[in-house]
Formats: structure tokens, C-alpha cells, sequence
């Protein structure tokens, strides 16, 4: 009797993980990219957050350190958000922000622009 709820303990346990990972897979539909502007790698990750909306979050790494930029985020077309920053230390900076679901596609793009350079953008489109 103790071997077979030892066993169906373990079952259960088993069968339980195995939904969890199921759950959890959906945060892996991310979409994520990467291009690289005056020598900096830059980045735009858009997280669907459910039906509420979109986690968007704008990453610039490897720029000099002290350096400003002025980073932009676009959603649909209309500015979501826009900052002059300057990379910490390591020549790291961020901006995020979050974005309202819209009927049919969103289209987010990123602009990045060093003081003085030239802009470089990307683009995701989701559903």
C-alpha cells in the first residue's frame, strides 16, 4: 500500500510539472531584435503581456560610456515614447514601456540615435 501511493504521489507530481511547463510555455513567444548602430549592439523585445497588451522594451549595449542617445519607440506608427539617455559605466541603457493591445496587428519599432550619428531602427510585428 505504501509503494503505490508513493507511486501515484509521484505520478501526480510528474503530471503537475508537466502543465507547468505547459502554462509557461506561451512567455516564450516573444519576439526579439537585434542590430548594432555606431558600434553598439541594440535591441527590441516585445512581450505580449495576455490580452492586456505589450511589455516593449528598448536595450542598447557596448556604446561608449557617457555617450547620449536618444532613444524612440513607435507603436502603430504614433510615438509611445522618446528619451535622451546616457550609457551607464558599462555602456548599457534602457527604456521601457508598455502598450495597449490594438485590433489586428501591432507594428513596434525602435530608433536609435547617437549624438551626432546617424538613426537606426527596427521593426516587429505581431498579432
Amino acid at each position: 500500500m505504501k509503494k503505490t501511493l508513493i507511486a501515484t504521489t509521484a505520478l501526480v507530481a510528474t503530471a503537475a510539472a508537466g502543465t507547468t511547463v505547459l502554462v509557461a510555455s506561451p512567455a516564450s513567444a516573444d519576439v526579439e531584435r537585434r542590430g548594432t548602430c555606431a558600434g553598439a549592439t541594440f535591441e527590441l523585445n516585445v512581450d505580449r503581456e495576455g490580452r492586456r497588451g505589450f511589455e516593449v522594451d528598448a536595450d542598447i549595449d557596448r556604446a561608449r560610456p557617457g555617450s547620449q542617445w536618444r532613444v524612440a519607440i513607435r507603436h502603430d506608427g504614433k510615438l509611445a515614447v522618446s528619451r535622451v539617455l546616457r550609457a551607464d559605466d558599462e555602456g548599457e541603457l534602457s527604456l521601457d514601456t508598455f502598450r495597449r493591445n490594438t485590433p489586428g496587428k501591432d507594428t513596434f519599432k525602435l530608433t536609435v540615435t547617437p549624438a551626432g550619428g546617424k538613426s537606426c531602427s527596427l521593426k516587429v510585428t505581431v498579432r
